[in-house]
C-alpha cells in the first residue's frame, strides 16, 4: 500500500507554496506509506539550463564522489553554472544544449557511488526513506515554490528500504517527466525488454520507472500526454493509480479495475488529487468540498497557464 498526491495550480504562477501543499497532503496519509517519502516539484522555467540532483551513498566519500560528477560534467560539456550539497544530495544546476538523452545516461555513470534522482529545466526530485516531515527537515521541501509537484509515501513491498527505491520516479533520459504510482504493472518485464531492445536504460527494477520512460517516449514521438496516458491503460497490465507530471501539464490514469484509490477536488485555481479525501481537506480546512473519485479507466490531464 502506497499514497499518491498531485497538485497544480493552474495560474502558472510559479511562486505557489508547492512544498508546503504536497508536505501537508502527505502528512495526512503517512500511515499509508511511513517507509520513505518523496517530492517531484516544478519550479521557474530556465531554458537551456538543467538541474541535475544525485543521491550520494552515505558511508562514502562526497568529495570524491562530487569531484567525479563535476569531471564529468566538464567532460560532456555541461557548464557549471551553481551547486548545492545538502545531506546526502548533491544538486547542479548546468548549462547544457546537446543530445539530453546521451547526457543523462553518461550521468548515471559519472561516479559509482552517486544516482540521479532527476535531470530537468525545471523538475528537481527530493525522496528518503523517513516521512514527509523528516524530508523536509533534511532538504528544506517547505521553501519550495512552484506551479505543481506530485508526492508519494512508500510502503517498501517488493524492493529494500532505501532513497533511490522511493517515489517520484523520474523518466530516465527525459527530461522533466516525473510519476507517484500505487499498484503492481503484472506485464512489467515484457514492456521494459521492448523499451531495452530500442536502447533504453534502467535503474532500477521498478514498475514505476517502466510507466515513466514508456509515458515519456510517447511524447517524445509527438503523442500528446492525454493520449499517451489513454493508451497506457490498455498497454500496461495490472492494478495501478498514477499520477504523472511534465513541465507543463498534470495527469492520471486509473486501471479498468479501479482498486486502488483515488480522488481528486478542483476549482478555477488548482487542481488536487490524493489517495484519501484527508490530503484534500487538508489544502482548505473547514470548507466542504465538490470531491469526486474517477471512474474505472479513465485518465486525464490538465495544463497549467504560460
Amino acid at each position: 500500500m502506497c499514497g499518491i498526491a498531485g497538485i497544480m495550480f493552474k495560474s502558472g504562477d510559479a511562486s505557489k507554496e508547492t512544498g508546503t501543499a504536497l508536505i501537508d497532503m502527505l502528512g495526512c496519509i503517512q500511515h499509508r506509506g511511513p517507509d520513505s517519502t518523496g517530492f517531484a516539484l516544478y519550479g521557474d522555467d530556465h531554458t537551456g539550463e538543467l538541474k541535475l540532483r544525485f543521491h550520494l551513498n552515505a558511508g562514502k566519500n562526497s568529495n570524491d564522489t562530487i569531484d567525479l560528477i563535476k569531471a564529468a560534467l566538464k567532460q560532456h560539456s555541461a557548464s557549471l553554472i551553481d551547486d548545492d550539497h545538502t545531506g546526502d544530495n548533491y544538486c547542479a544546476t548546468v548549462s547544457f544544449t546537446g543530445d539530453l538523452q546521451k547526457f543523462a545516461y553518461a550521468m548515471e555513470h559519472a561516479a559509482p557511488n552517486a544516482t540521479v534522482l532527476s535531470i530537468g529545466e525545471k523538475l528537481d526530485i527530493v525522496k528518503d526513506v523517513g516521512g514527509a516531515q523528516d524530508v523536509d527537515n533534511r532538504y528544506d521541501v517547505g521553501s519550495f515554490t512552484g506551479t505543481h509537484g506530485l508526492g508519494h509515501v512508500r510502503l517498501a513491498t517488493e524492493s529494500d528500504v532505501k532513497p533511490e527505491a522511493a517515489h517520484p520516479f523520474w523518466a530516465t533520459g527525459f527530461s522533466d517527466v516525473a510519476i507517484v504510482h500505487n499498484g503492481q504493472i503484472t506485464n512489467y518485464w515484457k514492456m521494459r525488454r521492448r523499451l531495452e531492445r530500442r536502447d533504453f536504460e534502467f535503474r532500477t527494477d521498478n514498475d514505476s520507472e517502466l510507466i515513466a520512460v514508456y509515458l515519456a517516449d510517447k511524447m517524445a514521438q509527438g503523442t500528446p500526454l492525454k493520449k499517451a496516458l489513454e493508451t497506457s491503460i490498455t498497454d500496461l497490465d495490472g492494478t495501478f493509480s498514477f499520477l504523472v507530471s511534465t513541465k507543463d501539464e498534470i495527469g492520471y490514469a486509473k486501471d479498468n479495475l479501479a482498486a486502488k484509490p483515488m480522488i481528486m477536488y478542483e476549482n478555477e485555481d488548482i487542481i488536487a488529487i490524493a489517495s484519501e479525501e484527508v490530503s484534500l481537506n487538508r489544502l482548505f480546512p473547514g470548507q466542504a468540498l465538490d470531491t469526486h473519485e474517477p471512474p474505472p479507466g479513465s485518465f486525464a490531464t490538465w495544463s497549467r497557464s504560460t
